[in-house]
């Protein structure tokens, strides 16, 4: 007879599911037990949170949600900094936990790994936290579980089975869910959205991570309208090379005065939140007199006054708009003052942060195509902050949003697997890469096609540079880095070193990404280590 755990696998492979992310242990063997004979692969990570991470790399890229199996307690609890992240940048996972016996549950009796309440702990981060009890409830929980992937703005959700409820048996009637279905614009609404674009002589597209996924869309109804098309960190390489394209932070002065100059501005899938517009933390926001916006969470919407606020799918509403704009509408001068922005907010930069946007403009051209995946490393700043990617949905990183350090190494491995015939370059800083070196060891057992950049630096810089500007003595910023060709060398990985010059790293780029499998380049950033006030 089937067992709850065997149906739970076997409606993943139903739902299109064919990777999970996991450690195995007593509180979820019984999940296991149809795995072997399901076709749905499995990724061994080294660390739960390189689960979540992982799961959270490879639903970028692929689309589809990230699914991890987690034992109870710390193995949900070493998530959870994962879903935090999935949470803040909208990336759908499931994360599907073991708990303890269900008659156990809030007794503290000292059980292996018992927590007080653990789906409360995750409600506080997944967007649905179910706990299957029985086997009538693992059919429509695993239902809510996706819904919001299908439906709304996505995220985490949480799943968890009990001990003895996993192995018991399925004995339900076999359920088919109908799919959730996402909100249709209001056409009363995008009548009156098309009526204020047309008429727009300064017309202003700011594009999200909402609409990385309907690129062509975009650059049809921009170039119809002549409207620049500012693109946050999430939707860059929609608009490679293009000449309304705006590849620039609009917390830039340059950007906010593009931004402020538009006499209609269209927001497309963007939350409008601080780490993209605000992130110098000055708490003013780029002023908007006619704002648009279209976005598939209501609460999102509620968030900031907009002229017309339009619940829906941004790739269905550009259909409609675009449909609803007359050719030959384009509004004058939307090159020129794209070209204008770029050329201004590239100089506002810093000669710094232009060397490092440089760097990563010789990867791209050493690699075309890549997926650049980052943590909070300088040149990923660097990059947020003005860089053009030529790749829709190749460039993400943990910088921005809920900022988890040591993103970029699991992140990495799941955009690999998702995307197995693609380059994939992971760009982290050497303290950054210390939060998640085991998982190396994945790329290595998977054989994944991953350039593993280390910028040392020798330390946090960024947050030594913060405090000294703060006047705070700096304490803390000088955790010792490993060596990198040793790391590298205890991996079977092939090593290379080299300078921080576009060249160089062009250079050592072209020979890592020609080897099979996972490889690492050391760029060696030149820097002292930082200073400590003893």
């Amino acid at each position: 007879m089937t067992s709850i755990g065997e149906a739970l696998v076997a409606q993943l492979s139903e739902r299109g599911v064919d990777c999970v992310f996991g450690i195995p242990g007593v509180h979820t063997i019984e999940l296991y037990r149809g795995l072997a004979a399901s076709g749905i692969r499995h990724v061994t990570p080294r660390h739960e949170q390189g689960a979540g991470f992982m799961a959270d790399g490879y639903a970028r890229v692929s689309g589809q949600p990230g699914v991890a199996f987690v034992i109870t307690g710390p193995g949900l609890t070493n998530t959870l900094t994962a879903m935090g992240q999935a949470r803040a940048d909208s990336v759908p996972m499931l994360v599907v936990s073991g708990v303890n016996k269900l008659s156990t549950l809030g007794l503290g009796m000292g059980h292996l790994h018992e927590l007080p309440d653990q789906r409360a702990l995750a409600r506080n981060v997944a967007l649905v936290s179910e706990r299957v009890e029985s086997a009538d409830d693992l059919t429509p929980m695993l239902a809510q579980a996706f819904a919001p992937f299908q439906s709304g703005r996505p995220g985490p959700t949480h799943l968890e089975i009990p001990l003895d409820i996993a192995g018991a048996p399925f004995t339900a009637t076999p359920l088919t869910d109908t799919p959730p279905v996402r909100p249709s614009p209001d056409p009363s609404q995008i009548e009156q959205a098309a009526a204020l674009l047309a008429e727009a002589r300064a017309p202003l597209i700011l594009a999200g991570g909402g609409v990385r996924k309907a690129g062509t869309a975009l650059r049809a109804f921009a170039e119809k309208l002549g409207a620049p098309v500012v693109q946050t960190v999430n939707a860059r390489g929609l608009m490679f090379e293009h000449p309304l394209g705006v590849p620039a932070s609009p917390s830039l002065q340059a950007t906010r005065t593009l931004i402020e100059e538009a006499d209609v501005v269209l927001a497309l899938g963007t939350e409008l939140g601080p780490t993209d517009y605000d992130m110098y933390a000055n708490g003013t926001m780029p002023q908007m007199p006619s704002l648009i916006r279209i976005d598939l969470c209501p609460e999102q919407l509620s968030r900031h006054p907009a002229t017309l606020a339009i619940l829906g799918d941004a790739a269905t509403a550009l259909e409609a708009l675009d449909s609803l704009i007359a050719e030959g509408n384009t509004a004058p001068n939307g090159a020129e003052r794209a070209d204008r922005t770029r050329r201004a907010a590239f100089e506002e930069i810093g000669p710094d942060m232009r060397a490092l946007s440089d760097v990563l403009a010789a990867a791209r051209q050493a690699v075309p195509g890549a997926i650049m995946v980052g943590d909070s490393a300088q040149p990923i700043y660097a990059g947020n902050l003005y860089y053009d990617h030529d790749r829709p949905g190749g460039w993400f990183n943990a910088a921005t949003g809920f900022g988890a350090l040591g993103y970029g190494i699991p992140a990495a491995i799941g955009a690999a697997l998702a995307a197995p015939d693609t380059p994939v370059l992971c760009i982290t800083g050497d303290g950054g890469a210390q939060f998640s070196l085991p998982e190396l060891m994945c790329a290595v057992d998977e054989k994944l096609p991953i350039c593993f950049v280390i910028w040392n630096n020798h330390g946090y810089q960024e947050i030594a540079t913060s405090m000294q500007s703060a006047g705070v003595s700096v304490v803390g910023c000088d955790p010792t880095p490993p060596d990198f060709e040793g790391v590298a060398g205890s991996c079977g990985m092939p090593f290379w070193r080299c300078g921080p010059t576009p060249e160089e790293v062009a250079e050592a780029l072209r020979a890592a990404t020609s080897s099979n499998g996972p490889t690492m380049i050391e760029i060696q950033a030149d820097l002292p280590p930082c200073p400590q006030n003893k």
